[in-house]
């Protein structure tokens, strides 16, 4: 099979190998838009159906045939591209990708693509902006149609981003391209075609979300449920996140340590276990505003709860910690998993320090204070302590 980047300039843009492959293709199959740039195909050609994952089975019924698939671009750069590879060995397919929509657009405005914040929002919630918004950065999106562009303004405008300035470009490096810029509180033009990117120039007073973990409490929606912000930075750093892994954040309430987990990294994976269905409602909502709607929410009490697959590579218990959910862990988790628990009551700080005791690690007292009112002056008011046992299984 082969698979092939087009651009809105249809034939004219495609490789010598591109142009060879569809001369001895015996079957060509992409989305309509596509084959309709291409009107001199003579072999069959398949209409690429929806939902997209319906077409995969489609295609696989040709397999071993002399098959182009048509995509848009670099089919593998927000594009189509894995979801199909995937499916089929190596030495099945070859590649030959067009110039990315994130590549035309930056050639375009003169942006240096390297600095730029490149997200695909075709099929995904316009909240992914969330982590990027700040004043001074740039940002090129995919969108789903012209009626995208006008909920990106509203939500920029929304959020104190209003002052952005837009570029709208449509049907990039084709005959019918067309850009056009204004600001997010000022979009009024209603006569947006697909396909359709956007460049933001953030401008604004809105309120950016920090880059290190232990962000304010402000941005996670709670009932009192969380792990406050100085704990939390202390508890992602024992929890030590790197690119590409899996955290079960078990007794998530707010969602925070899962949230602040994905944040770290895009290739991130989380679970939360929360009993409360409140609660893990409010943690899924609080990952979606907050950008990582990835977030996986199991409604369940653990150990029972637990997922079977895939392993995590690290596990923090925030709450529901007990003695038969660390004899679930211990016996079921492989080797090199981190474990960080935190506890407030005296009979968890008992349990953890015993627990220290036979498997070691390291068992750290947070005791904090804040300053209050003390009748026209200022004392310190603690907080109750909290210990954290932090080990690696």
């Amino acid at each position: 099979m082969t698979i092939i980047g087009i651009g809105e300039d249809g034939p004219d843009g495609l490789s010598a190998a591109g142009r060879a492959a569809l001369a001895q293709a015996e079957l060509v199959m992409g989305p309509a838009r596509h084959l309709a740039l291409l009107p001199a195909i003579t072999c069959p050609a398949i209409e690429w159906p929806v939902p997209f994952a319906d077409g995969i089975d489609l295609l696989m019924q040709h397999r071993g045939r002399r098959v182009v698939m048509l995509a848009s671009g670099d089919p593998f750069w927000f594009g189509a591209g894995t979801s199909v590879t995937r499916h089929l060995e190596r030495h099945e397919w070859v590649a030959h990708p067009a110039p990315s929509t994130f590549s035309l657009a930056a050639a375009r405005l003169g942006w240096a693509l390297q600095d730029v914040a490149c997200l695909g929002l075709h099929a995904a919630p316009l909240e992914r902006l969330r982590p990027h918004l700040a004043a001074g950065q740039r940002i090129l999106a995919l969108l789903r149609d012209g009626e995208a562009v006008a909920t990106l303004a509203d939500c920029l405008s929304g959020q104190g981003f209003g002052a952005s300035v837009l570029h709208v470009m449509e049907a990039l490096g084709g005959p019918r391209e067309r850009m056009r810029q204004v600001t997010a509180e000022a979009l009024s033009f209603t006569d947006i075609a697909h396909p359709v990117a956007v460049g933001i120039d953030c401008a604004g007073h809105g309120e950016s979300l920090p880059l290190t973990a232990g962000r304010p409490d402000h941005w996670f929606a709670s009932d009192g449920q969380i792990t406050k912000r100085p704990v939390r930075a202390l508890t992602l750093s024992a929890l030590a996140p790197c690119a590409g892994e899996l955290l079960w954040d078990i007794g998530a309430g707010s969602g925070s340590i899962g949230i602040e987990w994905l944040l770290a990294h895009p290739a991130n994976r989380a679970c939360a276990i929360e009993a409360d269905p409140v609660r893990a409602e409010r943690a899924r909502a609080n990952a979606v505003a907050l950008g990582v709607d990835q977030l996986k929410v199991v409604v369940g009490i653990a150990p029972d709860a637990l997922p079977d697959a895939p392993a995590p590579d690290a596990v923090f218990i925030g709450g529901g910690l007990s003695e038969a959910l660390l004899d679930t862990l211990w016996a079921h988790l492989p080797v090199g998993t981190r474990l960080v628990a935190n506890a407030v009551t005296l009979e968890s700080e008992a349990l953890l320090t015993r627990w220290h005791g036979q498997k070691g690690g390291s068992l750290l007292r947070i005791e904090l204070s804040d300053a209050a009112p003390l009748g026209n002056r200022h004392g310190w008011r603690a907080r109750y302590p909290v210990v954290q046992w932090s080990v690696t299984l």
